[in-house]
């Protein structure tokens, strides 16, 4: 369906070609102080048109806020904004009467509802993603100033051209050899994830934080858009901040919330945390991370091949993930394909699209994090109220309950 989320509800509405996009956030705490502007600069960082890496079309993506404030303040109602689309060309898409595209939505849709939006993508269109951005924005301004959290995401590859093995996530290592030696996160990988900041970031069109990988990346795409074809990529995102419980096994672990919502993206295939795939090959000797104290009493881990989290749950380490997004299906390359009634023909697809979307979906995917975050939020703290209303029990035995002096360490979060 349209809506994500229990009690941070986001409802999206809205196709490529129609008069606008938009959203109802749904369960925003109230006394939030929130401005257009606040929405605003994540929109603008996912807008078309930004480089020559981008797709052409000319989309302001201003926001219209239209219920849920007053003189700057979030009321508790539901937030309803919408985003006006202002450069459609239907009749860029002619083709696809006859032709559905190979690998995207048309066919699929049909097959579903049994009719389709006339021209663009409809609702499986990117477009649709501009809600997504803005509803995360909301969130993300109450996580920053309730909690602290951060949220940084970056592009980490692009078709074979991938970050430095000291700065890219854990993956698969194809190796003649079963020893254990290499087995090991990397310092600077650590680095970059408690670092990284979206100025960073933004610095270069790809938005990948290593220049002389950014300019190998903006090689290949170039590449791929001269050869009217297209090109995939990975997204890595951090969470810094998050505070330790967040999660409700055993369906909603924290770990399926995030890829719920990240497969949810258009153009998505794959989605791994903390170790991925790469976990798969290292023992448990030297994936297990070991527990130290914190400089505040706290618990925390010497490694993180968890990605902060375990057993599904929140452990107050920094979260890490990454995204697999396909190379755009949409591309003016003739291909061989058939017609709806089967007739073979070949079709050069126009219209105006994205050779590589990574870069674009840099801010989609802070923005679904920041949803899956404050939804969990919202239900850990829903939980720890209604507990605290309740007499103290002081009968459990030491095995039931945290030592004290953890506790007491703990209760920042």
């Amino acid at each position: 369906m349209s809506t994500y989320g229990s009690l941070f509800r986001v409802t999206t509405y809205g196709e490529s070609h129609c008069a606008s996009v938009g959203a109802i956030v749904d369960g925003c705490p109230p006394g939030l102080q929130l401005s257009a502007a606040d929405i605003q600069v994540q929109l603008s960082r996912r807008r078309p048109g930004q480089s020559n890496l981008t797709t052409p079309r000319d989309e302001k993506d201003l926001i219209h806020l239209q219920s849920g404030l007053e003189h700057g303040v979030t009321l508790g109602t539901p937030i309803a904004f919408l985003v006006k689309n202002e450069d459609q060309r239907p009749h860029d898409y002619s083709e696809t009467d006859l032709y559905p595209r190979p690998s995207h939505a048309d066919y699929t849709y049909l097959e579903k509802y049994g009719i389709k939006a006339s021209s663009g993508g409809g609702r499986s269109s990117a477009r649709e993603t501009v809600a997504r951005v803005a509803a995360g924005a909301i969130a993300e301004k109450y996580l920053k100033l309730a909690y602290g959290i951060e949220i940084v995401a970056f592009v980490s590859s692009v078709g074979k051209v991938h970050l430095p093995a000291a700065l890219a996530p854990p993956s698969l290592t194809p190796s003649s050899n079963d020893d254990d030696e290499d087995d090991a996160l990397s310092d600077d990988f650590r680095k970059l994830l408690a670092t990284i900041s979206r100025e960073q970031v933004d610095s270069h069109p790809t938005r990948c934080p290593h220049h002389e990988t950014a300019e190998r990346m903006t090689q290949r795409i170039i590449r791929a858009k001269d050869a009217q074809d297209s090109i995939g990529g990975t997204v890595t995102c951090v969470i810094r901040g998050v505070p330790s419980g967040l999660g409700e096994p055993v369906f909603d672990k924290f770990e399926a919330s995030l890829g719920h919502a990240m497969l949810s993206i258009p153009a998505t295939k794959a989605f791994e945390i903390g170790s991925g795939f790469r976990g798969t090959e290292v023992p448990g000797s030297k994936h297990n991370d070991p527990f130290i104290r914190r400089g505040d009493g706290r618990l925390g881990t010497a490694t993180n091949w968890s990605g902060g989290i375990q057993g599904g749950i929140t452990n107050g380490e920094d979260i890490y993930f990454r995204i697999g997004f396909k190379s755009p299906a949409t591309i003016s390359q003739p291909q061989e394909t058939a017609q709806y009634d089967g007739t073979p023909g070949s079709l050069a697809a126009r219209g105006r699209h994205d050779p590589c979307v990574v870069p674009r979906a840099v801010p989609i995917v802070e923005a679904m994090a920041a949803i899956v975050v404050m939804d969990q939020l919202l239900i850990q703290n829903s939980r720890k109220t209604a507990a605290s209303l309740l007499p103290p029990i002081t009968t459990l035995p030491a095995t039931m309950v945290m030592p004290r002096k953890v506790a007491e360490g703990s209760q920042g979060n």
